[in-house]
């Protein structure tokens, strides 16, 4: 009887895993200007039109490392262009962290950073109402204020964004996360802080659950992905605890589906001491909860290389698109289907 019911548990367990279908993978652009780039994002434009933007450049915090961005349509990525550089006051730094967001009336914003390192750089917006045709002038967010620090930012129930963001410390000892939120016309900022306790924790990444609670993914110093949970539409956040996946210091983004279950991109392996350890494994995950979750999808499985820093979103017609870097030369797109 025991087992006939622990056969029956798996069967059940196995019924309720997502299904997989790659439609198509590429590089969205496999012969760039720069030979270095990270950190991407990606947004759809319109119905079959995407946006993706990431920085680039000699090395990372080069003072001549600039935002770029690529569009699509049917899949098919025009020639990038240089979109913002980090010309600040007659003096040019590295820019980092590109995140696109487009608001209910169509408007497309470029939220990135600006300087010599994470510990001191600021947060720059752009924005364009003609899917990225022209842009506006780059205009400096408000003090104390980052923006969205790596992924993506989510539109509340009033119609304010919500950004999530984080810091890190002038000696790189203390990461800390928080949100801020802006109206949908990315104004009227405010700063809302979040006591992270024992954890190293940044880049957050934000999931709307069907009850309504916001659920929140970060990257950690603890060899571990770090939730937080809130259930007054980001206002307040409760205390952070580990979830059962690993995490090599390493950036990881998620999103919820249509069907109210969730998908997770992460490098999969432990970092050990060294933080550049790990990143050659990069893994899709599935859950029904977003405590518990399944791999359903290797993006990456080599011996070397670095694999990371994902993007995630699905488009109106269903389909999964991600973008990552592709061991720090190249920006690579997959287009999944989940059933």
């Amino acid at each position: 009887m025991k087992k006939t019911f622990t056969i029956v548990t798996l069967l059940l367990n196995f019924a309720s895993f997502a299904q997989v279908k790659l439609i198509k993978e590429q590089f969205i652009d496999a012969k760039p200007e720069e030979i270095s780039c990270h950190a991407s994002t990606i947004v759809e434009l319109s119905k079959g039109k995407f946006m993706a933007a990431w920085f680039a450049g000699l090395h990372e915090n080069h003072p001549k490392v600039c935002i770029w961005i690529a569009s699509s349509n049917n899949n098919v990525w025009e020639k990038p262009i240089k979109v913002a550089d980090g010309i600040y006051e007659g003096k040019q730094y590295a820019c980092w962290n590109p995140v696109l967001f487009k608001n209910p009336t169509g408007k497309i914003f470029l939220f990135y950073k600006v300087g010599i390192n994470p510990r001191e750089w600021w947060g720059m917006m752009k924005s364009s109402s003609n899917e990225g045709k022209t842009w506006s002038v780059a205009t400096r967010l408000p003090n104390d204020i980052l923006g969205p620090i790596k992924n993506k930012s989510i539109q509340l129930k009033n119609g304010d964004i919500l950004h999530p963001s984080s810091t890190e410390s002038v000696d790189s000892k203390v990461w800390h996360t928080h949100v801020e939120i802006s109206d949908s016309n990315g104004e009227n900022w405010r700063k809302i802080p979040i006591e992270c306790g024992e954890y190293g924790v940044i880049q957050p990444s934000v999931l709307i659950h069907k009850d309504g609670r916001l659920q929140m993914l970060l990257r950690s110093r603890q060899n571990k992905i770090i939730q937080s949970w809130s259930s007054d539409n980001g206002q307040t956040w409760g205390e952070l605890s580990s979830i059962n996946l690993p995490n090599p210091n390493s950036g990881i983004d998620a999103v919820t589906l249509k069907d109210g279950s969730f998908l997770l991109v992460y490098n999969s392996l432990p970092s050990g001491k060294e933080w550049s350890k790990g990143r050659n494994v990069l893994k899709l995950g599935h859950s029904k909860d977003g405590v518990n979750w399944t791999d359903i999808y290797t993006l990456e499985n080599q011996e070397k290389g670095e694999f990371s820093y994902p993007a995630i979103i699905q488009s109106t017609d269903g389909l999964v698109h991600i973008t990552y870097t592709y061991d720090r030369k190249l920006i690579k797109n997959v287009i999944l289907e989940i059933k």
